[in-house]
């Protein structure tokens, strides 16, 4: 075995080790996986760039197939990433007002512009445009 065999071990065993500590969404265990397949055709490849270009292509190559086999973060409703803040004023139809979010005050409008929302009612933080939270009233689901 070669010294350029072991290190693309150590380089795999590491990059395969940090995803366990570090989760980076499979890349780093691609990359690292990749590392292993390259040090075991280190005899075939003795040319250093060579392999590094060998692992780049496989690396890219894992990480667009892992891709396919796990699920996309996309969600269709508005209301399953949303957040939960309470208002500190009245939010007029179509106006703003404020709203405490993570120990926060800050300026809120209702998604939807003909609402209403009451002062110290719950409310879910649908998005964020720029300081203005974009809010529903919590009893709307209901």
């Amino acid at each position: 075995m070669s010294s350029t065999s072991v290190i693309w071990l150590i380089i795999g065993a590491s990059l395969c080790l940090a995803e366990l500590v570090f989760p980076t969404a499979f890349i780093a265990l691609m990359m690292g996986i990749s590392a292993l397949i390259v040090a075991l055709i280190t005899a075939v490849l003795p040319k250093l760039w060579l392999q590094a270009v060998v692992w780049l292509l496989i690396s890219t190559a894992l990480v667009w197939i892992s891709r396919r086999f796990v699920p996309s973060s996309r969600r269709h409703s508005k209301f399953k990433d949303a957040t939960v803040g309470e208002t500190l004023t009245e939010i007029p139809a179509g106006k703003a007002g404020r709203v405490i979010y993570e120990g926060n005050s800050w300026r809120a409008k209702c998604d939807d512009e003909k609402l209403a929302i009451a002062s110290h009612q719950e409310v879910y933080i649908v998005r964020r445009e720029g300081t203005t939270l974009i809010v529903m009233p919590e009893n709307l689901l209901r």
